[in-house]
């Protein structure tokens, strides 16, 4: 099978670099040497195990993209980059026909999505690429649609801690939030306490030292009325390399729902994983 053309948009942030050295080590795709970076980026290029990345500033990229079709062909676009950017990101994908992988979180949700139904490609849409991760949340949908409901009365508590630099609140953990609130529990997403600090992750938290830098950690835990029962879910996630084996994966589906002529379609990394 011929190699998935992709390019990581977000370098030279972490977790893009980390896709992208996966990226570069699987046979299943071929990685175009460029990535469309925020206006902040100074630097005009970025290189991971040798091979050397142009970045593209939001200012450049509408008259380099038409070269990058020419000389690579169709291709598709892997974005995180930063919360603030997603809507825009997503208006340039579908406005040059690019097809996308879209994990960065935040941004106007239903926007992104009409924009990719209103256009000609198509887009995997997760706030979370973690394979196993997504099938717990899965669980918890099942969940939350067999039994509406089930916590009624319950009280919870949301606690999140994720890297210095994650600008925004866990897009996993407000999912997760949506799920017991369709079993009965009142909660809003506001209330999810998020953590930041790297003193109060190591000290508090008992996050390791190497991981203070990329880390997600996540607990629910629900509380009857009457303070006899709890109830405890909790993914801890040290390091970004689940994330990339995920967002491998949601390439090489899209690139087959693309061959297979859908258009404006969202899909999911459920979607993802049932193939």
């Amino acid at each position: 099978m011929k190699p998935v053309r992709v390019m990581i948009n977000g370098l030279p942030g972490n977790v893009a670099s980390i896709i992208a050295g996966h990226a570069l080590d699987d046979p299943r795709l071929t990685l175009i040497p460029h990535s469309l970076t925020g206006p902040e980026i100074q630097a005009d290029r970025h290189t991971i195990s040798g091979t050397v990345f142009e970045l593209i500033r939001p200012s450049d990229r509408d008259k380099k993209i038409d070269r990058l079709v020419e000389t690579h062909g169709d291709f598709i676009s892997v974005d995180f980059t930063h919360p603030s950017a997603v809507n825009a990101n997503a208006d340039f994908y579908c406005n040059q026909g690019l097809p996308f992988v879209m994990g960065t979180t935040g941004g106007n949700r239903e926007m992104l999505i009409r924009t990719v139904v209103d256009s000609t490609v198509c887009a995997v849409i997760a706030p979370n690429m973690a394979k196993q991760i997504v099938g717990f949340q899965a669980m918890m949908e099942y969940a939350a649609s067999t039994f509406p409901g089930i916590f009624s009365g319950y009280s919870l508590t949301v606690r999140e801690s994720h890297q210095a630099g994650k600008a925004d609140t866990s897009g996993t953990a407000k999912a997760m939030v949506a799920c017991f609130n369709r079993m009965g529990v009142d909660f809003s997403p506001e209330a999810i306490a998020k953590e930041r600090n790297p003193e109060i992750q190591r000290a508090q938290w008992g996050i390791p030292e190497a991981y203070l830098s990329g880390h997600g950690w996540h607990t629910y835990r629900l509380t009857s009325p009457d303070n006899t029962v709890v109830f405890e879910f909790q993914h801890n996630v040290n390091g970004r390399d689940i994330y990339a084996e995920g967002t491998v994966d949601a390439v090489c589906y899209l690139d087959r729902r693309m061959k297979a002529g859908e258009t404006g379609r969202v899909f999911s990394m459920i979607d993802v994983l049932k193939t």
